[in-house]
């Protein structure tokens, strides 16, 4: 089906990102899956061809257009090459817009150039050990002494947090007994402040390109002026991205998706069995079509929602149904293509299955499909 969903624009960056995904990620992009990391330099080039610095207002480098339709193309042309962009996505989509909304003047000043050049690298830690979507639950402790906030606490699962330079700590400033939601703050950690320590690099089953780190805070003394937005707002910052980061998931979900039909289709069509090629099997054509049908109506949904997001009309009840039926139709895609591979689906060497390990997070970050579901049954009326 036809998409309107991007401008001449959009298509000009298209062009831009395809080009630099193919020079200078594809042919990596396995050394990078060994190591565990995006190196650096990466997010360097990337800042100077202006990725980086696309939403940053253009009085600090940037380039001022908090378009998020910018974002969606980066994914679906990593996608198109069979990589992946996590770190680079989780900082775009999900850190700066919380630089963007909430840093002051100074901050700015002090944050905004370095973000824009892609010479500053982010992250937010918000998981803790026994705290995952309870982020009431946090319990990591920034208590008041003068001009600063005393730091302490742990923190998993944090994407980039190897090689951050700024983290997002979500910390508890105040208890309120009646609203566990209240007392939560952001706190802007920098890379060297005594006694922030990086814990162990976590072995994940996919996104293997992405750094996902643990973190530890002991006595960190944090500077007043390194906080974001009001003391003990944090829960309700926190919201107010949260559709954007679901719907980031979703992007990526029918993204990847479209990629393992269009591998799959150029497998079976070379691999041969009986004699023949796999892609004149009905069993063969039935499962394909019925695949391209669901990712043609999770792309249809998922367009839809972007346009509510980018005119400020996307509703958390109706950023979750996205994010639970395009993450849905992914695992069911890659799945059913991985079949058609046979044997070889399951071998890392083919694409299929880095697709295929890579799509089993996406029904868990970004809020499980069943934190999905409860939140779309709340806006039923259940």
């Amino acid at each position: 089906m036809r998409r309107t969903l991007f401008t001449e624009d959009h298509e000009a960056f298209r062009g831009l990102v395809r080009d630099f995904v193919a020079k200078e990620i594809a042919p990596y992009y396995s050394d990078w899956e060994h190591a565990g990391r995006t190196p650096r330099s990466v997010f360097e080039m990337l800042g100077a061809i202006g990725v980086f610095g696309i939403a940053i207002p253009e009085e600090y480098g940037g380039a001022g257009q908090r378009d998020y339709r910018y974002n969606v193309v980066l994914q679906e042309e990593a996608a198109r090459a069979l990589v992946t962009m996590s770190t680079v996505r989780t900082q775009l989509d999900v850190i700066h817009p919380y630089f963007l909304e909430y840093a002051d003047s100074e901050q700015r000043a002090r944050w905004f150039p370095g973000l824009a050049a892609g010479t500053l690298l982010t992250a937010i830690a918000m998981t803790e050990p026994g705290t995952g979507s309870d982020l009431a639950g946090i319990r990591t402790t920034a208590v008041r002494d003068g001009d600063h906030y005393v730091l302490n606490g742990a923190k998993t699962f944090i994407t980039g947090g190897l090689l951050a330079d700024l983290v997002i700590v979500v910390a508890r400033t105040s208890k309120d007994p009646d609203n566990r939601r209240a007392g939560l703050t952001l706190l802007v950690v920098e890379d060297g402040m005594p006694g922030f320590t990086r814990g162990r690099v976590l072995d994940k089953m996919g996104n293997k390109v992405q750094d996902t780190v643990e973190l530890a805070f002991d006595d960190v003394r944090v500077p007043v002026a390194n906080r974001l937005g009001q003391e003990g707002a944090a829960f309700g910052y926190l919201g107010h991205n949260l559709s954007q980061e679901r719907l980031t998931v979703a992007v990526g979900s029918v993204a990847q998706a479209r990629a393992a039909l269009d591998a799959t289709i150029a497998y079976v069509k070379e691999r041969k069995a009986f004699g023949t090629p796999v892609a004149s099997f009905q069993n063969t054509k039935f499962e394909l079509a019925a695949v391209a049908a669901e990712i043609e109506a999770a792309q249809t949904m998922l367009d839809r929602a972007v346009v509510e997001l980018v005119d400020g009309e996307l509703s958390s009840a109706d950023a979750a149904k996205t994010k639970l039926f395009c993450t849905e139709v992914q695992a069911r895609a890659v799945d059913r293509c991985l079949q058609l591979f046979g044997g070889y689906g399951y071998m890392m060497e083919y694409p299929i299955a880095r697709l295929f390990t890579d799509a089993r997070v996406a029904r868990i970050y970004g809020g499980t499909s069943e934190v999905m579901k409860v939140i779309i049954a709340k806006s039923l009326g259940l």
